[in-house]
This record gives structure tokens, sequence and C-alpha cells, in this order.
């Protein structure tokens, strides 16, 4: 039974991934009439939609609707300090989330999904210098693999340059620059919620109503500083199509997905499914997308990426240790 939740937790992994990357890309490049959605919008609805599923798996651990209010009366509402704790990472998190519509209204998701595995680094850095980890010969081997990786992924060529003139492409250097910053986000603030999480024997759906809650507040206040014009002129859900709410429950699922990964699966496989990832957004890219060109400089730094994926979850068996006498 474990073994069948593992893979298809895996299973869902990959399409979450997939399936968000392309959407939204397809979301942020479509041209159709009207003004185009949000994507401040789009955040701000996505940690609401989280905020329910979670609270709806709450209510299915403790059976009652008076449990589930006391449940989130103790554990919220009467631990205020614990729960602003998570104000932090939120903050965090909703900055990145705004980041990955930039990056994908600029980059093709093929190059997306590659460049944003260097919050594998960022992750690895930060769990060094703020959870005292130590990384052993291989994990030190595969970041530089990955920086390699991502660095031959980047590397001008003539389909990149041609693209560039056409607008509709966006700037690359932007897409570059909002994914690096996720990644750093991605990495502080995964490392941030592991400490919290590690300290405190609170469920992680809890954590996450508390993360959802301070996203929508931050989520908020980006739409008014930023979008307030423009939503007061024509709506919090301009431009809303069937598209968008695809994008928006993708993007809701993610945590909860990943949680259920953490659960059940492992280094290895979690590897095995980025992996999977990144081949089906480069083919789906080039077929369906046609905004990609893969030449053989990109094949290279995927596959170095790829191996880089595998590599840091690797965990060498140790030698059988002679029994005492």
């Amino acid at each position: 039974m474990s073994a069948n939740l593992k893979y298809l937790s895996l299973g869902i992994l990959v399409f979450q991934t997939t399936s968000l990357v392309l959407t939204m890309r397809y979301s942020r490049t479509l041209k159709e009439e009207g003004p185009r959605y949000l994507s401040s919008t789009a955040v701000v609805v996505a940690e609401f939609l989280k905020i329910m599923a979670c609270i709806f798996l709450v209510y299915k651990d403790k059976c009652s609707v008076r449990a589930l209010n006391r449940v989130l009366h103790d554990e919220i509402l009467n631990k205020p300090m614990e729960t602003l704790k998570l104000a932090i990472p939120s903050g965090i998190y909703t900055l990145q989330n705004n980041l990955l519509y930039v990056a994908l209204s600029n980059l093709d998701a093929a190059t997306y999904q590659v460049t944003y595995q260097l919050k594998i680094l960022t992750t690895a850095l930060f769990s060094v210098s703020m959870l005292g980890k130590k990384l052993g010969v291989y994990q030190w081997l595969s970041l530089v693999i990955l920086m390699a990786g991502v660095a031959f992924v980047q590397w001008p060529s003539d389909s990149q340059e041609l693209n560039s003139k056409d607008l509709s492409t966006g700037s690359q250097f932007v897409g570059l620059m909002a994914v690096l910053t996720a990644c750093f986000s991605s990495g502080f603030a995964g490392v941030y919620f592991e400490k919290i999480l590690k300290e405190t024997k609170q469920s992680v759906w809890i954590r996450n109503i508390q993360l959802g809650f301070f996203g929508s507040i931050f989520g908020l206040m980006g739409v008014y500083v930023y979008d307030g014009e423009l939503v007061s002129k024509n709506g919090f859900f301009q431009g809303y199509n069937q598209l968008t709410w695809i994008v928006v429950a993708l993007q809701a699922l993610g945590g909860l997905v990943i949680a259920a990964v953490i659960k059940y699966a492992d280094n290895i496989l979690k590897g095995f499914a980025t992996s999977l990832s990144i081949i089906l957004s480069t083919i789906i890219s080039y077929f369906w997308l046609q905004d990609f060109v893969p030449t053989s400089v990109f094949f290279l730094g995927a596959i170095l990426v790829i191996a880089a994926t595998f590599l840091y979850g690797y965990d060498p068996k140790p030698a059988g240790n002679p029994t005492k006498a």
C-alpha cells in the first residue's frame, strides 16, 4: 500500500509540476481580446484555495466541525507568536509565486524548468548555514555539476537571438533574474519553514493554513500597490477564463503535493520526478507551444542538471559494520 502511495504521489508531482509550468506559460503568452488576467490576483486566489483545501484535510482528520473549530482556535488564535513566525516564509513565498509568473512570461517552459533547479543549490547552502547540515562529497559534486548545467542551458544561441526580436517572447534577462531571485527565495523560505516544523509539533496542514493566511494578506497588499488602478477599472477577476482557473488550481495544489511527496517518497524518486518533468516540458514546449528550439548545448545542460538532481539525492550505503563480540 505504501509503495502504491509513493508512486502515486510522484506521478501527481510530475503532472502538477509539468502542467503548471506549461499552462502558466501558455496563459501568459496567449493573445486574446480584452485585458489579460493579473498574476497578482491569481496568487491571492491560489492562497485562498490552498487554505480551503487544508481546512478540509484537517476536518477530514477530526471528523467534526466542532473539533475543527477547536483545533483552529487552539493552534492558531491561542498561539499568536507561533503563528507570527510563519509571516516571514509566507511573505517570501508570495514574492516567489509572483516571480514565477514574471519568469514564465519571459522564458520558455523548458529553459525555466531547468534553470529553476538552482533552488537545489540555494536550499543546500541555506541548510548548511541555518540548520547546520553537513553535505557529503556526492552532494557538493552535484552542486558543481548543477551550476555547470544551468550555465549551459542559459548559453545564448542563434534561435534565442531570433526569438528575442519577437516582443511576444519577452525579455530573457528579466525572466532569468526572476528565476534566480525565486531560487534564492525558495531556498531560504523552504529551510526556514523546515526549521519551524522541526521545532514544533503542529501538523503540516495547520502550518499551511497559517502560511496561506499571511500569504493572502501579503498578496492583497501586492495587488493594491501594483495593480490597484487596473483592479478598480476592470475588476479583480479581469481576464479570467477556464485556463486561468486551471493555472490557479494547479498552483494551489503544488504545496499539498509536495507535502505528500515528503511523507511518502525519498530523494531519489523526487529526482526522478523532476527529471521526467524537465523532459516532458521540453517535448511539449517544442511540439505544442512551439516557443522553444532545443540545441545541443541545451541538451548537454539539461542532462547535467538531471544527473546533478539524482546525485544530490544519492545516499551511498555504508559497508556493513562488523558485529562486536
